[in-house]
C-alpha cells in the first residue's frame, strides 16, 4: 500500500472548544464517564449483594478512588516518565492542561485509596480490592480511546492495512508530513485488551463466579492479566519515554504488576 492508502488521523480532541487551547477534551471527559461508570457499577454490586457497603460508604469510597487515580497517575507520570524535567523544574507538576497521567502510577494511587478507605470504614483490605478491581477497566477503555482521538502515544511502523498515519509525529520526529510513516493504532489495541478484556473479565468472574469468597484472588488476577496485556501491547506501541534494561517503562513497570498479581494468587491458594 502506498502512503496515501492510510487515513490520516484529524480527529478533534476537543468535544466543544472556547478558546485555542480551553474547551471540554475527550480525554477529561473520558474521566469523568470512566468515574460514573466505577460508581454505578459499585452501585450494582451493593444493590445485589456482592457488597454490604452503604450509600455513604460507596460515595466516599469513589471519592477516594478518583482522588488516588487522579494524584497517583499525574505523579506516577512526573516520577516514571518526566523525573529530570520534574526535578529542574517542579512547578510543571501542576501543569495538568498539558497532560500527563501514567497509568502504573494510577494503580498505586487506587491502592493507596483502598488501604485508606479500607482502614477508615474497618473492612478487609483485600477484600475491598477485589470489589473496586471491576470499577477499574471502563476508566482504562475511556482514556485510551481518547489518546486515540488526541493521536498520542502512537504505536510502532507498519505496513498492515490499518495503519494509521499520525501527523502529530511528524512535528515530534522532526520528518516532513509528506515522508512520514503509517503506525500501529496501539491506543486501540490497549482499549481492547487493558479496557474491554478485563472489563469482560472482572465482571464474568465477580457475577458468575464465587471468587469473592477468597479474598486477594480477583485482584491477583486482575493485576496478573493486565501486565500481561500491557506487556503484548507495547510491543506494537513506540516508546515514549527512555528504554529500561531494554524495555519500555510500560513493559518495564508491568513486571511488578505481574509479581504481585501472581504473589496474591498464591497466597489466596494457601488461605483456601
Amino acid at each position: 500500500m502506498s502512503k496515501t492508502d492510510y487515513w490520516v488521523h484529524d480527529l478533534d480532541p476537543f468535544l466543544f472548544q472556547f478558546t485555542e487551547s480551553f474547551g471540554i477534551r475527550y480525554y477529561g471527559l473520558a474521566y469523568a464517564l470512566g468515574f460514573l461508570a466505577g460508581m454505578w457499577f459499585l452501585h450494582l454490586f451493593c444493590k445485589h449483594g456482592k457488597a454490604t457497603l452503604t450509600p455513604e460508604q460507596q460515595s466516599y469510597t469513589i471519592t477516594a478512588m478518583m482522588i488516588g487515580v487522579l494524584l497517583g497517575g499525574r505523579m506516577g507520570y512526573m516520577l516514571f516518565y518526566a523525573l529530570d524535567d520534574t526535578l529542574n523544574r517542579p512547578w510543571i507538576i501542576l501543569q495538568v492542561w498539558k497532560g500527563g497521567m501514567a497509568s502504573h502510577g494510577g494503580f498505586i494511587g487506587v491502592l493507596v485509596a483502598c488501604w485508606w478507605v479500607a482502614k477508615k470504614l474497618k473492612l478487609s483490605f483485600l477484600q475491598l480490592g477485589d470489589l473496586l478491581c471491576p470499577l477499574v477497566p471502563p476508566g482504562i477503555l475511556l482514556g485510551r480511546i481518547a489518546n486515540f482521538i488526541n493521536g498520542e502515544l502512537w504505536g510502532k511502523v507498519t505496513d498492515v492495512s490499518w495503519a494509521v498515519i499520525f501527523p502529530q509525529s511528524a512535528s515530534l520526529l522532526r520528518t516532513p508530513l509528506e515522508q512520514i510513516a503509517p503506525r500501529h493504532p496501539s491506543q486501540l489495541y490497549e482499549a481492547g485488551l487493558e479496557g474491554a478484556l478485563l472489563l469482560a473479565y472482572s465482571q464474568w468472574r465477580l457475577w458468575k463466579t464465587d471468587v469473592l469468597a477468597t479474598p486477594g484472588r480477583l485482584t491477583g488476577e486482575f493485576l496478573a492479566i493486565y501486565a500481561v496485556v500491557r506487556i503484548f501491547g507495547e510491543q506494537f506501541r513506540e516508546p515514549d519515554a527512555p528504554l529500561i534494561m531494554d524495555l519500555s517503562r510500560g513493559s518495564f513497570y508491568s513486571i511488578f504488576l505481574l509479581l504481585a498479581g501472581v504473589f496474591l494468587v498464591l497466597r489466596s491458594r494457601k488461605t483456601t
